[in-house]
């Protein structure tokens, strides 16, 4: 086995480690939403920036979580998956800024475990999220080179 090898199954390692922790995040917060679907659902309704999209955006967001969890399966559109979780979380991130920063009421709208976290605590935990994306596109980035690097 050579060094670039290793390299390779070290990266190959860490990104499935990040897939999975990805899996598992968006399976546990798109269960949870739809378990109380209706808490859900009026959490959002209460919103100054979705109330008109309430109902839409409470079927999308955890359909849109599984969907992205799916991605992660298939080893084709792990990429995909890791920039669809990157915009997803930075989304989730601007509308938590949006509504600390500019609005009088802040309904909490998250799932399990999440909604028992305070703001701060929120906005660290996606930003670690939004890190993870990005590190895994990084690697999967170096395995492309290695790869192209390899064959020529």
């Amino acid at each position: 086995m050579t060094i670039n090898d290793m390299k390779f199954n070290t990266r190959n390692t860490i990104i499935s480690a990040l897939c999975n922790v990805y899996i598992v995040l968006f399976i546990y917060t798109a269960t949870s939403k739809l378990l109380d679907f209706g808490q859900f659902k009026i959490q959002l309704g209460q919103s100054p920036i979705i109330t008109a999209y309430a109902d839409w955006v409470a079927w999308g967001i955890p359909l849109t979580e599984l969907l992205i969890a799916g991605l992660f399966l298939f080893p084709k559109l792990i990429r995909t998956a890791f920039y669809s979780s990157y915009s997803l979380m930075t989304m989730f991130t601007t509308y938590i800024f949006l509504i600390l920063n500019f609005s009088d009421y802040i309904p909490c709208s998250c799932g399990g475990v999440l909604e028992k976290m305070g703001w701060t605590e929120h906005i660290v935990f996606n930003l670690i999220f939004i890190v993870i994306a990005a590190i895994g596109v990084f690697y999967l980035e170096m395995n492309r080179v290695t790869l192209k690097t390899d064959v020529i």
